[in-house]
């Protein structure tokens, strides 16, 4: 379909999903950032592109509205694979899609009506080592390592999935506020430590396996759920022993379900529902170029 896409959401982390193909536009940061804003375009907390792969059954890219591209994304990847199933680009249930942060391994679990309403997602495996991230401590493992935001002194456990996270902990029995996160958050993104910057989760324990957790994404701001910043978060809980798995992880959005092997393997499960499918005016496309 000529400018055609597929939108969907991830426990209401909602991306645009296009075949590059078929646009008579780049895309570029710009054009990006203009598909992705809510008042001036469609609105949307990224754009996930389809994209050839050698490594794996489908490629894909992941763009951020501020227009720069992101490594991996646990709620993108359900919803990518909710568009692969709905459109016809396959009839496999289990198929792997090759990212920027690695090649990941995702099962469909259709429901009586013929829709991928969930997703199972192996999201690799977690690591705190700071050339992970990056992180420019010298430290062997990221593990409550100190740091000030925004005239604030904290503790961070750094964890990459394939794409790089700062998990803030305080202890069971408190809470953190949303303001919290609008200040925390953009300090610690642009925080020099993160050369790249970084994705933030403020978390907190709520049971013997579960974590309630805001969360600040790179690139994208506040954001309702996040399935990478749950691997994060909840990898981040079981290496401090705050938690067990697997984890369930609450989000303002919803609930992801985390399972962590020994190694820090993870695999992710959760629900996708797509949202609407249409195409893009001839007005509008003629502003992106």
């Amino acid at each position: 379909m000529k400018n055609g896409f597929f939108r969907g959401h991830g426990l209401g982390n909602d991306y645009i999903v296009m075949d590059p193909k078929e646009l008579t536009f780049k895309l570029s940061p710009k054009n990006i950032k203009a598909v992705c804003d809510r008042n001036w375009g469609l609105g949307s907390d990224g754009i996930l592109a389809l994209v050839p792969s050698k490594k794996a059954d489908f490629g894909l890219r992941i763009f951020n509205p501020d227009g720069s591209e992101a490594e991996k994304s646990g709620n993108g990847l359900r919803i990518f694979a909710r568009y692969l199933h709905a459109t016809g680009r396959t009839k496999k249930k289990l198929f792997t899609v090759d990212t920027k942060g690695g090649k990941v391994t995702i099962a469909l679990h259709v429901d009586r009506h013929g829709d991928a309403a969930a997703a199972t997602v192996e999201m690799g495996t977690a690591t705190f080592k700071p050339d992970a991230l990056p992180c420019s401590l010298d430290v062997p493992e990221l593990i409550q390592q100190p740091i000030e935001a925004a005239g604030t002194p904290l503790f961070f456990t750094g964890v990459s999935v394939g794409n790089p996270h700062c998990v803030v902990f305080k202890p069971a029995g408190r809470s953190w506020s949303r303001e919290e996160l609008l200040t925390l958050g953009p300090a610690l993104e642009n925080h020099m430590l993160f050369p790249r910057r970084t994705n933030v989760q403020l978390a907190v324990p709520t049971g013997p396996k579960e974590i309630f957790i805001l969360i600040w994404e790179r690139g994208a701001g506040e954001t309702q759920a996040s399935g990478s910043s749950s691997c994060a978060a909840a990898s981040a809980a079981v290496r401090l022993g705050l938690v067990k798995s697997p984890v369930t992880v609450k989000m303002p959005g919803g609930t992801l379900n985390i399972e962590i092997d020994r190694d820090f393997s993870l695999t992710m499960k959760g629900p996708v529902a797509e949202v609407a499918r249409g195409t893009l005016s001839p007005s509008f496309v003629r502003t992106l170029r």
